[in-house]
């Protein structure tokens, strides 16, 4: 879908405005709606978070001092994110906040990139969280059954640490204390089923902030 100019800088108004039903964010003063997650983007979020829940939040079988969120809403500047999981140290954010969204950038963000989305998080959002100095990224493609780990360099700028698939058994930055199983991040997928997928998937809405939603596939 062609990118609609904007009147004006989407608001944190414009977004409370969206459907509960939709993931909004703005992102470079534009209001992205994007629709929940589709079964197999959600099932590698859910299986991250909760692979790092116990060891990193509860301190079960691992070493504790993190929060562990999904879909957190992130304000930074003017720019609002939703990662699909993020994570903060407690060093840096001993309590929750109480309002409904976080001010203070993540230190890991992990976004789940789709063929709709992929455009979204490697450029625009993998821009925001580096100028806001998130020290680890994951950028998990379902389909692809990869997993790719940056980490933020003077400039600043991402470097890439190493991409991981399949389903391999893997230790990484920064949660390299425990041991993750790929293959929980993955649903059954045949190669046809992803060359369709890639062919027909279409972006989310760049929506002008006074204008109807569009109906967008993530």
């Amino acid at each position: 879908m062609a990118t609609q100019p904007l009147p004006r800088p989407a608001t944190y108004e414009d977004l409370l405005r969206v459907p509960d039903h939709k993931v909004a964010e703005i992102l470079d003063g534009e209001l992205i709606v994007s629709p929940r997650p589709a079964p197999r983007h959600a099932n590698a979020a859910s299986a991250v978070g909760a692979d790092l829940f116990g060891p990193f939040q509860r301190g079960r079988g691992g070493p504790g001092g993190w929060w562990i969120l999904d879909e957190p809403e992130v304000h930074l500047g003017r720019d609002i994110v939703v990662p699909d999981v993020a994570a903060w140290r407690l060093e840096r954010l001993p309590r929750l906040p109480s309002m409904a969204y976080f001010a203070l950038a993540p230190d890991w963000a992990c976004e789940i990139v789709s063929p709709s989305t992929e455009r979204y998080d490697r450029l625009r959002k993998m821009a925001i969280y580096a100028r806001e100095q998130v020290r680890r990224l994951w950028l998990i493609n379902p389909l692809l059954r990869t997993l790719e780990v940056y980490a933020l360099e003077a400039g600043p700028r991402w470097s890439l640490l190493g991409v991981h698939g399949g389903d391999a058994i893997v230790r990484l930055e920064p949660f390299d204390a425990i041991a993750m199983e790929l293959g929980a991040l993955w649903a059954d997928i045949t190669p046809a089923e992803t060359e369709a997928t890639q062919d027909t998937a279409a972006p989310p809405s760049e929506a002008p902030v006074e204008a109807s939603e569009p109906e967008t596939v993530r």
